[in-house]
């Protein structure tokens, strides 16, 4: 009986340090995924969404808060960095005009980053974009 325990605490003991080590690992890369993404909203996207992701009322929609930046629809959001939008559109019930520049020269890395920014900072928490993810996307809208 003893040797069970013994081994149980053993094995959960383990499985909490395996746990514990792959968190640490991942979490520097979302946290330097995240500050590159942050370099990229600053020279790309602050002047139009804002520094607090607020955007401008009936120009420039808002990216914190945004049922679109927080769904899962990723190659939406893909699409919409690589290709701009010119289109009126309709977010949470709100109306937006300005068009948005297209940004065909980022790499699947930066739009990855830029996108793990968006989705979690200021009040948004969402699943990770991933470079190929992002890739797999650019090869369905093209």
């Amino acid at each position: 009986m003893k040797y069970v325990y013994c081994l149980s605490l053993i094995l959960v003991l383990s499985s909490a340090l395996v746990s514990r080590s792959a968190t640490n690992t991942v979490q520097p890369a979302i946290k330097a995924s995240m500050d590159r993404g942050k370099i990229i909203y600053l020279q790309r996207c602050m002047a139009c969404h804002q520094a607090d992701g607020s955007g401008v009322p009936r120009l420039n929609p808002p990216l914190d808060g945004a049922s679109t930046v927080k769904g899962n629809d990723k190659l939406k959001l893909v699409r919409i960095i690589i290709k701009g939008m010119t289109d009126r559109v309709e977010i949470d019930g709100e109306y937006y005009d300005n068009n948005m520049s297209a940004n065909p020269d980022l790499t699947d890395t930066q739009i990855a980053d830029v996108l793990n920014y968006i989705r979690n900072s200021w009040g948004n928490k969402a699943s990770l974009v991933t470079a190929v993810e992002v890739k797999a996307a650019r090869t369905k809208i093209k």
